[in-house]
């Protein structure tokens, strides 16, 4: 897994963290599906990077 993108799948699993916990303070069900599905692309890209690690 190349470091820019383990840091930017990273990245996007603590700004969709962040935007899910100022959406539950706020009551705000727009914001923390955001943060909820910003948190699953981080994710996602990290799986990516995990399984182009696995065939080289």
């Amino acid at each position: 897994m190349g470091a820019d993108d383990k840091f930017e799948a990273k990245s996007d699993q603590f700004t969709g963290k962040v935007k899910e916990g100022v959406g539950d303070v706020t009551n705000d069900e727009g914001l923390r599906s955001e943060g909820k599905a910003e948190q699953a692309k981080g994710h996602l890209k990290e799986a990516v990077e995990k399984v182009k690690d696995a065939f080289k």
